[in-house]
C-alpha cells in the first residue's frame, strides 16, 4: 500500500498538485481553513460599482463577496460542523449548498474523493450534484480529501464500482488530474483558465498497518 501512496503521491506533483499526508478529517479541516485563510479573497471585480446605478447593475455588483468562503458540498452537516467553527474564528464561511449564489466569490471548493488512481494522480469524485460540479470547477482553489484506503494502482481496479455506478443510466463522475491547464495560447502552459489554479489532494490515513 505505501509504494502505492508514494506512486500516487508523485503522479500527482507530477501534474502540479500539491499532496498533504493527515491522520484524520480534524486536520484536513485545520489545513483547508489555514489555506483559505492565507489566501487572497476571490471577488467579483466589476468598474463602477461607486456609481449610482440602476437595480439591475446593483444586483450584479452584490455578488461581490464580503468575506472569504469555502464550497464544502457533499460532506454531512454534521461532519463539517468542526470545519464551520475552526473558519468563524478567521471570518470564513462555510456552504454547503446553492452555490449558484456564490458564483462571484468562492475560495476554496473542498470535496471528498472517491478514489485516487496512483497510475495517473487522479482523483474519482461523484459529481452527480450540480454543487459540487460548482465547487471542483468555480473556486480558484480545489482541496480533495483523498482517504488512503482508497487509493488504487489504475483504473482497472474501479471497473466494478463505475459499471455499478452507470447501471442504472446517465451520470456525472469527474476524473481530476491536477489543476485545470491549457497550451491554447500561444502553446504556452497555463494554469487556471478552466478551473481551479491550484489544486490540493489531502491524503487522510485510514489504514493502520
Amino acid at each position: 500500500m505505501s509504494d502505492i501512496v508514494e506512486c500516487f503521491q508523485e503522479r500527482a506533483e507530477a501534474v502540479s498538485a500539491g499532496v498533504e499526508h493527515v491522520d484524520d478529517l480534524q486536520e484536513a479541516f485545520q489545513y483547508t481553513a489555514r489555506v483559505c485563510a492565507e489566501k487572497e479573497a476571490c471577488q467579483i471585480l466589476v468598474s463602477g460599482c461607486e456609481q449610482s446605478l440602476s437595480k439591475p447593475a446593483e444586483d450584479l455588483c452584490s455578488l461581490q463577496a464580503p468575506e472569504k468562503t469555502i464550497a464544502a458540498p457533499g460532506f454531512p452537516s454534521s461532519d463539517l460542523q468542526p470545519l464551520v467553527d475552526l473558519c468563524k474564528q478567521q471570518g470564513i464561511s462555510v456552504v454547503t449548498q446553492g452555490l449558484r449564489e456564490y458564483l462571484g466569490g468562492m475560495d476554496i471548493g473542498f470535496t471528498l474523493a472517491e478514489y485516487g488512481v496512483a497510475e495517473t494522480g487522479t482523483v474519482v469524485l461523484d459529481s452527480s450534484g450540480e454543487d459540487l460540479r460548482l465547487a471542483t470547477m468555480i473556486p480558484e482553489i480545489h482541496v480533495v480529501v483523498l482517504y488512503r484506503s482508497c487509493i488504487v494502482s489504475d483504473f482497472s481496479e474501479i471497473e466494478g464500482y463505475l459499471s455499478k455506478k452507470f447501471s442504472s443510466g446517465a451520470d456525472y463522475t469527474a476524473f481530476i488530474t491536477g489543476p485545470s491547464r491549457t497550451a491554447d495560447i500561444e502553446r504556452v502552459l497555463t494554469l487556471g483558465v478552466h478551473g481551479p489554479l491550484a489544486q490540493h489532494i489531502i491524503i487522510v490515513n485510514d489504514i493502520q498497518e
